[in-house]
């Protein structure tokens, strides 16, 4: 009687020796011909490029298993090339073998290491495995020694980042990307946060290495990351947290230029790490919009600043870490109702300069365009200098030139546009700081930028009922 089988196929990227989907489908319906399985198409399960270390990401080996466990059964026994296509962990192994050959009747079979049903087959299947995870082990281990040992050289182990790209193994700069890096270490340093300067990335059509939209959290890994001072970076643990990741990074000289300068990077360095210690670590809840005194209110007992214990509260962190001995709870609406009526009471009807945010943005929409204008111009002058040089042929200088003006012309007709809608209007104007603060249509990031210039801290004494606001000089 003929039964019916599906067949598992698996490529993992790091074997050479493997044979590929179709010849291990080859021999796999080679042994259902000659042992009467029927195996059609809709049964054929292929996991390209997977390692076989663990069942997680296999999606083809996981959909293979939920309808193995659908009734009436839909297929009478599993057939692989070999074992370790089906797992190279034996505690993967053991658990879907188990499942499958004991609760579904489903048997497991390599078609070019067949076993049978007795005792001592049982003990060589163990021992396959044994040998399959063993292999997949060293395997990483082999691949970590010599990834280890690139890296001691100062050779590149992963894809470039924005700015480079691979050439013979190594990074060499990537001039059209490399400033857009500067540009945004020289916004960084100026004063523009990273969300703010990932909102103008975007708004100029720029995109990450792996071509996607910029977040805040992009530019600051970008930030962080020491290839842009000629280093090279590797984590043996593979951590994904950033924290984690330059934690436990190896940083050694790297074999490629630079994009950033030393000041450039120190500076930067010292505001993220300035960051860091006024704002914390950022919580994954979403931040209430109100929340405009963020890094600035402090506990009394301790002088830790306040960091959110709820989407709309506060709390001292060391006393959440039973570090301090007296709680800061606060409600956020509860907080800013307070301040602004102490600022009123200070500042009564004083006005204070504020730039205006539409000539702001135009401005910055502005120079980013004229710094993107003038990096162009130079590379038209360097194509020209490599022609006249005889690095380039002609006809290479003719098409760097044809694609550099068209992307000149492109830029210039954006800044003539820029120029165009741009309001005529001062560069900053008067309000009073408690309506300008109660306007829902500014958001909290510039209400705490403008703040955090005018207060050095505001000291929260939750026991006796109080709360200092102190100026800056």
């Amino acid at each position: 009687m003929q039964k019916t089988a599906a067949a598992y196929i698996r490529v993992s990227t790091d074997e050479q020796t493997e044979l590929s989907p179709d010849s291990q489908l080859k021999h796999i319906l080679a042994y259902a011909k000659n042992h009467s399985f029927l195996v059609p198409d809709r049964l054929i399960f292929v996991d390209e490029g997977i390692s076989g270390k663990h069942t997680k990401n296999r999606t083809a080996f996981n959909r293979m298993i939920a309808l193995a466990k659908t009734k009436p059964r839909p297929f009478d026994a599993i057939l692989l090339w070999k074992f370790s296509r089906f797992a190279r962990n034996r505690e993967d192994s053991i658990v879907y073998k188990s499942m499958l050959r004991k609760e579904l009747n489903i048997d497991v079979i390599s078609v070019t290491e067949q076993l049978g049903d007795d005792k001592l087959s049982i003990l060589i299947e163990a021992l396959i495995e044994a040998m399959d995870e063993y292999y997949s082990i060293n395997l990483a281990e082999e691949v970590k020694r010599g990834m280890q040992e690139k890296v001691s050289r100062g050779a590149p182990v992963s894809m470039p980042p924005l700015g480079y790209r691979m050439q013979n193994g190594q990074y060499v700069i990537d001039e059209k990307n490399a400033e857009v890096v500067r540009l945004v270490f020289h916004q960084f340093v100026n004063g523009h946060g990273c969300r703010e300067i990932a909102k103008q990335l975007n708004a100029m059509g720029l995109r990450t290495a792996r071509g996607n939209p910029f977040a805040g959290r992009a530019v600051a890994y970008l930030l962080h990351n020491p290839v842009y001072l000629g280093k090279i970076h590797w984590n043996p643990q593979g951590s994904s947290g950033r924290r984690e990741l330059y934690a436990a990074s190896m940083i050694v000289d790297g074999q490629h230029p630079p994009i950033i300068e030393q000041p450039l990077w120190e500076e930067a360095q010292r505001l993220l790490q300035k960051n860091q210690q006024r704002y914390g670590r950022r919580s994954r809840q979403k931040q209430p919009s109100e929340f405009w005194l963020q890094g600035l209110v402090r506990c009394s007992n301790c002088g830790a600043i306040l960091c959110r214990s709820g989407k709309n509260s506060l709390q001292c962190p060391k006393y959440a870490a039973g570090q301090c001995g007296e709680s800061h709870s606060i409600s956020i609406p509860k907080l800013n109702a307070i301040v602004l009526r102490l600022l009123d009471c200070v500042l009564g009807e004083k006005t204070f300069s504020i730039p205006s945010p539409r000539k702001q943005d135009l401005q910055e929409k502005t120079d980013i365009l004229q710094h993107q204008l003038d990096t162009l111009q130079r590379g038209l002058s360097r194509a020209k200098d490599a022609y006249t040089s005889g690095v380039d042929t002609l006809a290479e200088y003719r098409e760097n030139k044809a694609s550099l003006l068209s992307a000149i012309a492109s830029l210039q007709e954006q800044l003539s546009h820029t120029h165009q809608n741009e309001v005529v209007q001062s560069g900053s104007h008067q309000v009073q700081i408690v309506p300008w603060l109660q306007d829902p249509n500014i958001s909290a990031e510039v209400k705490n930028k403008f703040l955090c210039s005018m207060i050095d801290k505001i000291i929260l004494d939750r026991k006796a009922n109080r709360l200092r606001v102190i100026f800056s000089h």
